[in-house]
């Protein structure tokens, strides 16, 4: 039934790389008929060239361009030739959802703007995704830019060291949630009063809205967030990493002071939470290398396994740190896989978008 949810939903997808295409698989993977429209002048969504070594250089579609591409039908057209546009005009004024990510003024030039659409289709749900606030801003905005501009760059990666972009564009994916978030709103809304909506979001809002206890620390304490690599600021040990005696990783993120209480109990480490240094949780991240360095130590006795074993009975939040490798070999991973085959016989794999279930 939930791939079936949005059946006879029509959506119009006139995005490029990430955001706007997570979008049009979302509604893809829940029944919609997802309709993209691809620039026939540039070959079609620059993500289709971004092809890792690893990859065939003539494949017409990289990996990348698969991630967010599955389940929808790709027209190429040129909206500066008049019958390509018409056609584009005639497909979104029949839609239910438009996804853009031109800039209002560009989409006006093509005619494919959210007044002149929804003159035509008062029920028509235009989503417009752009890269800052100011719609019309210019300013280049790939993800990183994003990372940069709105403080994730500065407060990720090893203290004393340079920043580090995250791995994946994690602002695109932020900002295709809220306008998932925003149309679905719109789409309750026409069910109400039989209109629809114009609804946007840009990458910059999205990813300020994320910016969650980072951002009160600094707007209640004045406190600027410091690289600390993969720990907590407000919590420890949280996200510190330690090696096992077999030499791999355990990453431990313990919340609460029974978690504490626990895991000391598991190093033979009882006393510590007697220790006014590390009692509490704020004695905790004050005294934080302290108590590191008699954790590193207690947790070099054991292998990983082991570690993992004991911790799992007793409660303590701990895991080890896979590779891409060792996550596709869980259950829940395999599950999310979604493939395709193209017209061409490439059989193409991505994870699904949607990860929740309707029943």
């Amino acid at each position: 039934m939930q791939d079936k949810f949005f059946s006879g939903l029509k959506v119009v997808e006139f995005a490029s790389v990430l955001a706007g295409p997570a979008v049009g698989m979302f509604f893809a993977e829940l029944g919609a008929e997802v309709i993209k429209i691809e620039n026939k002048t540039t070959g079609g969504d620059v993500t289709r060239g971004w092809k890792h070594p690893s990859e065939a250089p003539e494949s017409p579609i990289s990996a990348y361009w698969c991630a967010v591409n599955w389940g929808k039908e790709h027209l190429f057209l040129d909206l500066g030739n008049d019958a390509d546009r018409r056609q584009a005009i005639e497909l979104a004024s029949a839609a239910d959802v438009v996804v853009s990510n031109f800039k209002p003024s560009s989409a006006r030039r093509m005619g494919v703007d959210a007044e002149a659409l929804r003159q035509q289709n008062p029920r028509l749900i235009y989503a417009q995704l752009s890269s800052f606030a100011d719609v019309e801003d210019e300013s280049p905005a790939f993800d990183a830019i994003l990372q940069a501009e709105a403080g994730f760059l500065y407060m990720n990666g090893e203290a004393e060291r340079q920043p580090v972009k995250m791995p994946v564009a994690l602002i695109d994916l932020l900002a295709a949630h809220q306008l998932k978030e925003a149309i679905l709103l719109a789409l309750l809304h026409r069910e109400r009063t039989g209109l629809g909506m114009t609804v946007s979001t840009s990458l910059m809002e999205s990813a300020l809205s994320s910016l969650a206890n980072q951002a009160s620390n600094y707007l209640m304490n004045g406190h600027i967030p410091q690289r600390m690599g993969t720990r907590h600021p407000n919590i420890a040990p949280y996200g510190d990493m330690f090696v096992c005696a077999d030499g791999a990783m355990l990453l431990l993120a313990v919340g609460t002071e029974r978690q504490f209480r626990h895991l000391c109990d598991c190093l033979g480490l009882a006393d510590l939470t007697e220790n006014a240094d590390y009692a509490t949780n704020s004695a905790r991240v004050q005294h934080r290398a302290a108590l590191n360095a008699m954790l590193e130590k207690a947790l070099a006795q054991q292998t990983l396994d082991t570690w993992l074993s004991v911790f799992h009975k007793k409660g303590v939040p701990a895991a080890r740190i896979r590779d891409m490798q060792a996550v596709f070999e869980l259950p829940e991973a395999r599950a999310m896989i979604l493939e395709e085959i193209t017209a061409d016989g490439l059989v193409t794999k991505r994870v699904k978008t949607v990860a929740f279930e309707l029943t």
